[in-house]
């Protein structure tokens, strides 16, 4: 019978209710003779070796090639295709043009572009901004942009340069909490730590976002700014406006994840049909229910679809439809350990998907775009600080205390433009034609074979409309203001 030699190593065995205690034996030659038939029977996982250890015999080899094969399948875990065994903290992911500011407690990524700089390498962004340099026309006003849900910074890298030569001045995007490459902070820790000039707020929720995008218009010191919003970024967006309208010159709002006050009965309407139409299959399948195991599986599915809605809700600015306890328990679920481990098995399983779903040509989505939207993914606690954000979106406090965002739409002032596709699956574009009826006097326009992301997919377009959109807002407030001057 072969034995198992260790020399001036330790020998450890893994606790098990069957396995008898074995004592540490240093620098001795010790031989087991009836460890294949009899601890490692009931042990699998009896011993570890270290790397210097010496192994003789089949039956030790064996045992040892399992226990170092399933390490190694531990340590390749992966989430949407990225690795989850070394996550990084973020700012040892940044990129050369990324900046850093701590807001609260946050640090926060951010990345500008100005006018002065594009002009110096005006020659790598021409392809991308022909509107703005065949146009000698400036707006004079930086432009702030928002990034939507599961998005970042990186969503507008094809829009920003094109942006800053065309308005002249400084363009800035920021990661909002939970997203991109800004800090995950300990939500429960940072509310109890709140200074003595400002209340303690949760990083992940709404007014955060909005007070750091406040923030940031007195980081470019400007009196007024253009804020673009994408899809859940023009909840923040519009948010911000109500806080501080005084500052915002005019609002662009990209594919609105903000539900049109005559869509809501509409979409009531569809979830009935939808639950009614489950209660018929429920019962046609109730034969199948009668066993236990496919019964718990159903509920454990069912609950899983439950929070894959609620999160789908909530990036489509729709929890005011969710009730009040519901939304609780969600939340509370949410902030738990099995919570987090559903939010990793959406995003597994969904997260590369939505993005080929946003493109109306998913050809377009190349390697690096979803390296490029799951780059945050290797940021260390991203998994916990989704959650806690998707938990904050369904409790907003401020939405059970102030008015719904859709019965405000009407006391919007300032010149509004809202961009969609014609074919976006996430957001119908129907929605932003009734959001655009809701708004007085906004314009409204619809690019034909574009998705979800009208920044991404047809940059050349997208610019053109918000160049035609401003010098139209705007251009003639500007050319007066320089015929004054002149005139002084």
């Amino acid at each position: 019978m072969s034995g198992i030699v260790f020399q001036q190593q330790q020998l450890v065995f893994l606790s098990h209710q069957k396995c008898c205690s074995v004592p540490r034996i240093m620098g001795q030659r010790v031989s087991f003779p009836n460890l294949q038939h009899g601890y490692a029977a009931s042990c699998p996982k009896f011993v570890k070796l270290s790397p210097h250890a010496t192994v003789s015999g089949s039956g030790g080899a064996q045992y040892s090639e399992q226990w170092l094969d399933a390490r190694t399948k531990q340590k390749r875990e992966k989430i949407a295709g990225i690795d989850q065994d070394e996550l990084l903290d973020p700012s040892l992911l940044a990129d050369p043009d990324s900046c850093f500011c701590e807001f609260r407690g946050v640090q926060i990524h951010h990345k500008v572009y100005d006018a002065e700089s594009q002009a110096n390498n005006s020659s790598q962004s021409h392809t991308l901004s022909q509107v703005a340099h065949n146009n000698s026309w400036k707006l004079g006003l930086p432009m702030i942009l928002l990034h939507g849900f599961g998005a970042s910074v990186y969503s507008w890298s094809r829009a920003m340069k094109p942006l800053a030569e065309l308005t002249g001045s400084k363009v800035l995007a920021f990661d909002r909490p939970a997203f991109g490459l800004t800090s995950r902070v300990d939500a429960s820790t940072h509310l109890s730590t709140g200074t003595n000039d400002a209340k303690p707020l949760n990083p992940y929720s709404l007014s955060f976002s909005v007070l750091a995008t406040l923030y940031f218009i007195d980081f470019l010191a400007a009196e007024k700014i253009v804020l673009v919003g994408h899809s859940a970024g023009s909840l923040v967006a519009i948010d911000s406006y109500f806080e501080a309208p005084e500052c915002i010159a005019a609002l662009i709002l990209i594919a609105p994840a903000i539900l049109a006050p005559r869509a809501v009965q509409k979409l009531a309407e569809q979830d009935k049909v939808g639950r009614e139409n489950q209660t018929e299959g429920d019962i046609s399948n109730s034969n199948m229910l009668a066993k236990p195991f496919i019964k718990i599986f159903k509920i454990l599915l069912k609950f899983i679809t439950v929070i894959t809605q609620a999160i789908v809700q909530m990036a489509k600015g729709m929890t005011d439809m969710l009730n009040s306890i519901y939304k609780k328990a969600l939340s509370a679920i949410l902030r738990s350990a099995f919570g987090v481990m559903l939010i990793r098995m959406i995003i597994d399983k969904f997260g590369r998907g939505a993005v080929r779903i946003a493109w109306h040509d998913p050809n377009q989505v190349t390697e690096h775009v979803l390296n490029g939207y799951t780059k945050p993914l290797r940021a260390k606690g991203w998994d916990k600080a989704l959650a806690e954000f998707t938990a904050a979106t369904l409790t907003n406090a401020e939405s059970e205390s102030k008015p719904s965002m859709s019965k405000r739409l009407n006391e919007i002032s300032c010149p509004v433009l809202i961009i969609t596709g014609d074919n976006d699956k996430i957001v119908p574009s129907w929605n932003a034609k009734g959001l655009s009826q809701a708004i007085p006097g906004s314009c409204l326009e619809v690019i034909k074979n574009c998705g979800h992301l009208p920044h991404e997919e047809k940059v050349e377009e997208f610019v053109s409309i918000v160049y035609k959109f401003l010098h139209g807002a705007f251009g003639d407030q500007k050319e007066l203001s320089l015929q004054a001057g002149a005139v002084v």
